[in-house]
């Protein structure tokens, strides 16, 4: 309960957090944020760490000049893409032992809704995904799992990574320092957080009214 507590309130303060970061460990910051983004979207055990959230306050402070927004933007597309890959590879050699293990903390929902979307959109998804919290995570790993040809995976990895990274940096560095911002950056997380949301909520609801037209 410790650590779902200390997760929450590093998301929902995540500027506070980061620049104590920042001001703690200088230039070892960038190292820190490329772990983080490399372990949300690398580890399928690790899908709570923040990822939308924190290259918006990153690309914030940036704006600040606190962090270089082009080294940032090379350094966290870099920890995308490699994240990608390594998880992948992870559910290409090991996922279904992974999935059937009573041992490992993997919630089989998110393994289903992931196949959901790969059902649905295809290689899409791998794009898609990048927007889509916990997806985000488990949908590289659900590609490798089911043996999805890498040179096709690479390409939308590479692609969503560009996308994902660009958007949600750069929407911190020309938004995250407007006033209203600044004084309601909480809010403006939790708005982030819920826009990353919409998708799986919409398709949850689309899941839904379609069970319920079914005849029973």
């Amino acid at each position: 309960m410790e650590i779902i507590k200390f997760l929450i309130d590093f998301i929902l303060h995540i500027d506070v957090h980061l620049g104590q970061i920042i001001s703690t460990y200088g230039t070892a910051t960038y190292i820190i944020l490329f772990g983080i983004i490399f372990m949300e979207t690398g580890l399928v055990f690790t899908p709570f760490l923040p990822g939308d959230s924190l290259l918006f306050a990153a690309g914030a402070f940036a704006a600040l000049g606190s962090l270089n927004i082009w080294f940032l933007f090379g350094l966290l597309v870099v920890a995308a893409i490699l994240g990608d890959t390594v998880n992948y590879w992870i559910g290409f050699f090991f996922g279904k032992k992974i999935v059937a293990h009573p041992k490992i903390p993997i919630d089989e929902k998110h393994i289903k809704e992931t196949q959901k979307f790969f059902d649905k959109h295809g290689g899409v998804t791998i794009i898609l995904a990048r927007f889509m919290p916990f997806i985000r995570t488990f949908a590289p790993f659900v590609a490798g799992v089911g043996r999805m040809s890498y040179g096709k995976f690479f390409s939308y990895n590479v692609i969503g990574g560009l996308l994902w990274v660009s958007i949600a940096t750069f929407a911190g560095y020309f938004f995250g320092n407007f006033k209203f911002v600044k004084e309601n950056f909480s809010v403006v997380i939790i708005g982030v957080i819920l826009i990353s949301l919409v998708p799986i909520i919409f398709e949850y609801v689309k899941h839904r009214r379609h069970a319920n037209r079914k005849p029973r």
